[in-house]
């Protein structure tokens, strides 16, 4: 297929809506032409440019403080004592009940921002001509080279006997925080994974399977750290490598 009937497929395959197929056949295309390389790579970029842009424009810690404040002031000042007491607990309870809702609804926002960030990421690793920057199938040589370049330490496992396969590392950033981003192989696909300081990744709590766009997701929290896992395979592959990841030692 023509470089030019890919290149209008670049904007679902970033965005991961592009059928299975195509994408796997889109992926090994890239592999051998740096020019659509290079074009999906800038359109991930653009997006995580927008996505952060995008922030600048969320209320402020102290404008929710003010707006908090507001809906718990007197409603009268000349309001009967009785009054009183039947409108603030009523006015405590609408605030509470917002307030709830409102941090439900931002930390589900802050989670899929998180899973959209990774997901561009894993995008761009893919589309990338040098996807890793110490290649090795060995643990025992792409472990040692994170030493001195992110401020922690995390255990790989023996992929011997397994349909896994370690391609390399790199470090990558997340809420601007340090991290390692390995890449893993599966029969023809390539598989993520991600670690991050626990504190760093974007205020994230959740645990456990997600699903974004084409994409599936495994995360965990396991001595300080956080990981995340992110491909086009099935749950069951998913959680196979998740479980190696998780009894490293």
């Amino acid at each position: 297929m023509p470089c030019e009937v890919w290149r209008g497929k670049l904007e679902a395959y970033v965005d991961g809506e592009l059928p299975l197929p195509e994408a796997n056949a889109l992926r090994d295309h890239m592999r051998g032409c740096a020019a659509c390389a290079a074009a999906a790579l800038e359109r991930v970029q653009m997006k995580r440019s927008v996505a952060m842009a995008g922030k600048c424009y969320e209320p402020s810690a102290g404008f929710r403080a003010k707006i908090a404040t507001t809906f718990c002031a007197k409603a009268e000042p000349r309001t009967g004592w009785l009054r009183k007491i039947i409108i603030v607990p009523a006015l405590l309870t609408l605030v509470f009940a917002l307030g709830l809702t409102f941090y439900v609804s931002r930390a589900r926002a802050e989670r899929q921002q998180v899973f959209s960030e990774l997901a561009d990421l894993h995008v761009a690793t893919l589309a990338s001509a040098t996807p890793v920057d110490v290649i090795s199938t060995d643990r025992h040589t792409v472990k040692p080279w994170f030493e001195g370049k992110i401020p922690f330490t995390f255990n790989l496992p023996e992929l011997q006997g397994t349909e896994f396969s370690l391609v390399g590392g790199r470090v990558t950033y997340l809420s601007q925080a340090p991290g390692a981003h390995l890449l893993y192989r599966l029969r023809k696909h390539e598989l993520s994974v991600f670690i991050f300081p626990d504190s760093s990744a974007a205020g994230t709590t959740a645990s456990g399977a997600f699903q974004m766009r084409s994409f599936n997701f495994e995360e965990w929290t396991q001595n300080g750290l956080r990981y995340f896992v992110v491909g086009d395979v099935g749950t069951n592959d998913l959680a196979a490598l998740t479980k190696l990841l998780r009894d490293a030692r």
